[in-house]
C-alpha cells in the first residue's frame, strides 16, 4: 500500500513513544504521542510511523483518521498524521507540533 493511500482512512496506532517520554538515543522529549501502524512496512523497512495529534495525555494505543503524510525529502521514512475523527489541523499547525523531530529533515506535508 502506498503511504498516500492512508489519507482519509481510519487507522490504529500503537504508541511506543508516549507524550512526555525521552527519545532513547537523542536528547529530546516527545511533546505528542508517537507510534506505528502494526503490520505495515515503511520505506526504512520498519513499521509505518505516526504522529498522533489531539490526544493530550500519554496513551498506549489510538484510533483515529490519517489527515496527512509527512514526506521526508532526505530520508525514506514517511510519517502519518493521525487525529481524532472530525478533527483537523492546518499544515502550519502540523509543522509546529512535529518540529521537535522533523527539524532535522527536509519534508513536505501531503494531503
Amino acid at each position: 500500500m502506498d503511504t498516500k493511500d492512508f489519507i482519509g482512512k481510519k487507522v490504529s496506532v500503537t504508541i511506543d513513544r508516549k507524550l512526555g517520554s525521552k527519545h532513547p538515543k537523542w536528547d529530546y522529549i516527545y511533546p505528542i504521542n508517537y507510534g506505528y501502524i502494526p503490520n505495515t512496512i515503511s520505506g526504512d523497512g520498519e513499521e509505518l510511523d505516526a504522529y498522533v495529534l489531539g490526544a493530550f495525555e500519554p496513551i498506549d494505543t489510538f484510533e483515529g483518521v490519517c489527515i496527512a503524510i509527512v514526506h521526508r525529502l532526505d530520508d525514506d521514512d514517511d510519517k502519518l498524521i493521525v487525529v481524532p475523527e472530525g478533527k483537523n489541523y492546518t499544515d502550519e499547525q502540523i509543522d509546529c507540533l512535529i518540529e521537535f523531530q522533523e527539524r532535522f529533515f527536509k519534508h513536505t506535508i501531503l494531503r
